[in-house]
């Protein structure tokens, strides 16, 4: 089954010259579980269902399973979905190794928030952080999307 390698950082520079696209990410959990999350998202005009599982002692790496589904269906799953949505703007930023920075600024409960995202393709693996990237937050459970539904970020 799938790994995901990934490593997360606040943000604390600017990064949008760097942009090279970005979309708009509406999400809820049907199950927010830290051993089984069950995500719901629509990304721009399509729709997914993913399911990650506990992540290691590190928090970097963990099981994920997504399938692409309608918005339909999406939107129809979303109805039954665990109170509240995560509703995020999505920049896609290149590294200079070919890897991809991905930067997410939240809106509503979590707005202020700005986290970047790499996925790698393994632990150890090494790559060039940019100016803008912060602290890393890999590990710190409180900046779960599905833990920032229920804790939202304007409440710390």
């Amino acid at each position: 089954m799938a790994q995901e390698i990934e490593k997360k950082f606040l943000v604390t520079g600017d990064y949008k010259p760097s942009v090279t696209k970005h979309f708009r990410i509406t999400q809820g959990y049907l199950s927010s579980s830290p051993e089984r999350t069950v995500r719901v998202r629509i990304k721009d005009n399509t729709g997914f269902l993913t399911i990650k599982g506990i992540g290691n002692r590190s928090g970097t790496t963990r099981f994920e399973w997504e399938k692409e589904i309608t918005e339909e269906e999406a939107r129809e799953l979303l109805k039954i979905c665990e109170p509240g949505l995560i509703d995020k703007t999505r920049f896609i930023i290149p590294e200079m190794s070919g890897l991809e920075f991905e930067v997410d600024e939240f809106y509503g409960d979590n707005e202020g928030l700005v986290i970047a995202e790499i996925e790698l393709p393994s632990e150890d693996h090494e790559f060039n952080a940019p100016n803008w990237v912060g602290k890393e937050v890999t590990g710190d459970t409180r900046y779960y999307n599905s833990k920032l539904l229920k804790y939202p970020y304007k409440n710390w």
